[in-house]
């Protein structure tokens, strides 16, 4: 087992300190846990009107793609060596969202696509750390099962869903980096 997913098994209790995906309203998240290691700074009362602007990036005093360092970032310090190795391979310019998603087995994500303005800035990519034969994610015409130790890039912006079929749970850590393209 790889020293994060050690980590992770050691402090069961970040998979409970932050339920925003998961309790976000009509998201595709209701079966999932997270960890969030860099998120923008949640706000929180918006209008239905404010948070179509910040969806857009034009909610003022809000960069939605300005991510932060979550504290679960500085306890799980096995996971920054992975982030920073991606960051250089990719040639990355900016850091963005960086978090860790638990589907449990049976679990499943919901058919979604991501923001199209967060997609247009970001390039997505996922690093399986935990994830047996069984483990799909659906994107597009494309389907792929998601096993240990797999990096790839993910179009995001196309509909897409994961279905844990596996005897266990999967869990991958998504990393938005901001490349040269």
């Amino acid at each position: 087992m790889n020293p994060l997913m050690l980590a992770i098994r050691r402090r069961p209790d970040l998979w409970k300190e932050d339920t925003f995906l998961r309790h976000y309203p009509q998201g595709p998240f209701g079966q999932t846990e997270s960890i969030m290691l860099r998120f923008p700074e949640k706000v929180e009362g918006l209008t239905e009107e404010q948070i179509e602007a910040y969806k857009q990036n034009q909610l003022a005093g809000h960069d939605q793609y300005e991510a932060v360092d979550y504290p679960a970032y500085a306890v799980l310090h096995e996971a920054r060596p992975l982030v920073m190795n991606l960051m250089a391979r990719v040639q990355g310019e900016r850091l963005g969202r960086v978090m860790i998603n638990k589907v449990a087995a049976g679990g499943r994500i919901f058919a979604h696509a991501d923001t199209p303005e967060q997609t247009r800035y970001y390039t997505r990519f996922h690093i399986v750390l935990h994830g047996l034969p069984g483990a799909v994610l659906k994107a597009g015409d494309e389907e792929i099962n998601m096993n240990t130790g797999d990096v790839f890039w993910f179009d995001n912006k196309q509909v897409h869903e994961v279905i844990n079929n596996s005897r266990d749970d999967r869990v991958s850590m998504v990393v938005d980096i901001r490349t040269a393209r």
